[in-house]
């Protein structure tokens, strides 16, 4: 490997975030990588760029966080990106694709992060989400991080420690930050398993009031989860066979590995939402039948407490004339009738399972 000259001499002095170029006030990182090693020194965007062009060799990786239209349409001058790049960039919100002009790639991937909580049924948010844009060129990549997960920091960190990956230019780092990103929703599928498992048992779980609402909540989630992930299939894929490739031999393989795990969790996410809906059903049918065993017993209750209305109603009529209205004992008659009416009438009920 070449000696390479060193920026140390011709380091930019650091600028008051005030005082910044508008592009500046949003990086992230900044930095020059030759043979898959990172070049020292500080660099804007313009400085990297000229540099690399310069060598003839190596490319940029800069990394921004939540820019503005002013500070990519300064990135998108500097990397030649197109404008309809710009406003994408900007205006977050995108589903998950890839788009491509000329030889620069855009590539869209939604992030998702897990939100812990107590309990499923106290919460009512499981996922959180944001979105990463990359642009690829022959000689840089740029990343757009809107959200605050996420963060690609520990994907620069553990590419700079394997030089011979990061060699192979800004499609190594494409791939590691797509592979991030999957890995992460591996990771939050394995979190909202339990979550899944806890609405199983309560709806299963005999004499369990559970409100509809709580599968309903988390079966949103899983609806934004889905919205997230599934449409990155198409992207990977293209990334993989698309006709006229950017993206070297060699690191599409890697992509393959992207595009499995990707499917592992398309598979989860499916059968989450089944599941949720098996669930749904359930719980509406147990409610159907709570409301039915509710009303049998109301109705227990009615008939019960019918017949003494019944017996008072018809004695308290304002008539002279009336059997056993001057007998002696008629009163003690009637409560005895009354009681033994009711008595027979719970222990029916109760024999049939109405109370």
């Amino acid at each position: 490997m070449p000696h390479l000259p060193s920026r140390v001499s011709r380091r930019s002095p650091a600028i008051p975030r005030n005082s910044a170029p508008p592009a500046e006030q949003t990086v992230v990182d900044c930095a020059v990588y030759v043979a898959g090693r990172r070049l020292p020194g500080h660099f804007t965007h313009t400085e990297a760029v000229a540099e690399v062009r310069r060598l003839g060799t190596g490319f940029v990786w800069l990394g921004l966080h939540h820019p503005d239209e002013q500070q990519m349409t300064s990135v998108a001058h500097t990397f030649g990106l197109h404008e309809l790049m710009v406003e994408d960039a900007v205006h977050a919100h995108q589903r998950p694709k890839l788009e491509r002009y000329d030889d620069v790639l855009f590539l869209v991937l939604r992030t998702v992060s897990y939100i812990e909580h107590e309990s499923v049924t106290t919460t009512k948010d499981i996922v959180e989400t944001g979105e990463i844009m990359l642009f690829t060129g022959p000689d840089f990549i740029v990343s757009v991080r809107h959200g605050d997960h996420s963060e690609l920091s520990q994907v620069r960190k553990r590419l700079e420690e394997d030089p011979e990956q990061l060699a192979r230019g800004p499609a190594a780092a494409l791939h590691a930050i797509a592979d991030h990103v999957v890995d992460s929703y591996l990771a939050v599928t394995t979190a909202v398993q339990p979550d899944v498992d806890d609405i199983e048992e309560l709806v299963f779980t005999p004499d369990t009031r559970l409100a509809v609402d709580q599968i309903y909540l988390l079966k949103r989630e899983i609806v934004q989860l889905r919205r997230a992930v599934v449409p990155l299939a198409e992207p990977l894929q293209q990334l993989i066979r698309a006709p006229g490739n950017p993206i070297p031999k060699d690191v599409r393989r890697y992509f393959r590995d992207v595009a499995d795990h990707h499917t592992t969790v398309s598979d989860r996410i499916a059968a989450f939402d089944e599941t949720l809906g098996t669930l749904l059903d359930a719980a509406i049918a147990k409610v159907t039948v709570q409301q039915n065993t509710d009303m049998r017993r109301i109705s227990a209750w009615v008939a019960i407490a019918a017949v003494p209305t019944m017996i008072a109603g018809i004695y308290g009529m304002n008539f002279d004339r009336m059997p056993e209205l001057e007998w002696e004992y008629g009163y003690y008659v009637v409560l005895g009738a009354i009681v033994a009416i009711t008595v027979g009438l719970f222990v029916t009920f109760r024999r049939n399972n109405w109370l």
